[in-house]
């Protein structure tokens, strides 16, 4: 599992830099996307894969009993959702209005003529 998770945030991180090389806007924001999707899925797999217990801690002891999920990671990856959401939204508002003004989404060369 293991070996499969690291390959995955492997393809999504090249995909995402592919992506974001092109001459495409639109492009941009998809691999913007795909970039913040690659970081949560490395947060979540650096964590470990495993199905463990929700750590609560009982009632008169000091530490969550053995086994138990560690709960920063999904503490991180919340809040990378919240920024990646929030980048996303920002650069898809910059590339309408930039698709507006220029009439073309290619970034390199905006006012049209190649």
């Amino acid at each position: 599992m293991i070996l499969i998770g690291s390959i995955l945030v492997g393809v999504l991180y090249a995909a995402a830099l592919y992506l974001l090389m092109a001459r495409s806007s639109v492009k941009l924001v998809f691999g913007l996307m795909l970039l913040g999707h690659a970081a949560n899925l490395l947060i979540f797999s650096a964590a470990g894969w495993v199905r463990a217990r929700p750590p609560i801690v009982p009632v008169n002891a000091d530490v969550p009993p053995v086994g138990h999920a560690d709960p920063l990671p999904q503490a991180l990856i919340l809040t990378a959702i919240v920024i990646s959401f929030s980048v996303l939204a920002f650069t898809s508002v910059l590339v309408r209005r930039a698709c507006e003004v220029y009439g073309t989404d290619d970034i390199v060369n905006g006012d049209g003529d190649t």
